[in-house]
């Protein structure tokens, strides 16, 4: 190449390779800086639209276990109502059949009432007054189960839902619940009263069984979707996440180009200096 002082060819290409490695250096702090291996669509255009579609699957999924955890938190509570209901009718089965015994006289019969019909108006009050939250009845007419299905959202997608009716089940607890209206009288109201228990503890029975069955699937819903949760962050994680290894072995060699690089360029710019002593 013929030495020149009109242009310098190698100071250009050496101009233009720092350049190159300023730019490598900068991607290389900023990846290190804010732990992305993808700050912006230019690193990885693709890359980004399909983290941003991960992220926010992993978004839904965590808010999905956090709403079929309360959905399980308001069946366990119904349930407990239940279960203390059944308490209660194996009392009121006691006291019937007490009372259906021939050896009560009047006194005994008005003490065996007296405590039945308490009883079955904790029945009824438990019924009213159940609730989950800021009031919210769940097994009166109006409450969340009395109306019908209560639909619960267990996953990231619109089908990924849960309906739980166990209104027809609280209908025949009502009624149940209503034909105690003689309470304990005489013998032949106690007999009769005998077979409405009966009827009760079945209805309670019926409708414990399909909260239970809903509470062991939302266990293994959660099981799965906090697995998925936890596989889909994984993905996002190798799209997103610098490699702090590679990223530091990368700042460290585009540092020591740029050192060579500067020190190569002002060893060309004195070139044209080389040149101006051939005219001594």
């Amino acid at each position: 190449m013929a030495l020149s002082i009109q242009s310098n060819a190698a100071s250009k290409s050496i101009q233009n390779q720092l350049g190159r490695t300023n730019n490598d250096l900068s991607v290389a702090l900023e990846r290190l800086g804010s732990g992305f291996k993808i700050n912006s669509a230019k690193d990885d255009a693709a890359g980004l639209q399909i983290a941003n579609r991960l992220n926010a699957q992993v978004r839904g999924q965590e808010a999905a276990i956090y709403n079929a955890n309360n959905a399980q938190s308001m069946m366990q509570t119904a349930e407990g109502a239940f279960e203390e209901m059944t308490n209660i009718a194996y009392r009121m089965k006691e006291l019937a059949t007490q009372g259906a015994n021939g050896t009560n006289n009047t006194s005994e019969y008005t003490a065996l009432s007296g405590e039945f019909e308490a009883l079955s108006a904790e029945l009824t009050n438990i019924m009213d007054n159940t609730s989950y939250g800021s009031g919210t009845t769940l097994l009166d007419a109006a409450g969340k189960f009395g109306a019908g299905a209560v639909t619960f959202q267990i996953g990231s997608s619109a089908a990924e839902t849960l309906d739980v009716n166990i209104s027809a089940d609280l209908t025949a607890v009502t009624t149940a619940i209503t034909a105690f209206a003689g309470g304990l009288a005489d013998q032949a109201g106690s007999s009769t009263a005998m077979g409405d228990v009966d009827t009760l503890i079945d209805s309670i029975g019926a409708a414990r069984a399909n909260l239970g069955a809903s509470m062991n699937r939302l266990d293994h819903t959660i099981n799965n979707v906090t697995n998925m949760a936890e596989n889909t962050q994984a993905s996002a994680s190798q799209l997103m996440d610098a490699d702090f290894a590679k990223e530091t072995s990368n700042m460290t060699k585009q540092q020591l180009l740029m050192n060579s690089g500067i020190s190569v360029l002002s060893a060309s710019n004195s070139t044209t200096q080389m040149i101006g002593s051939l005219l001594r």
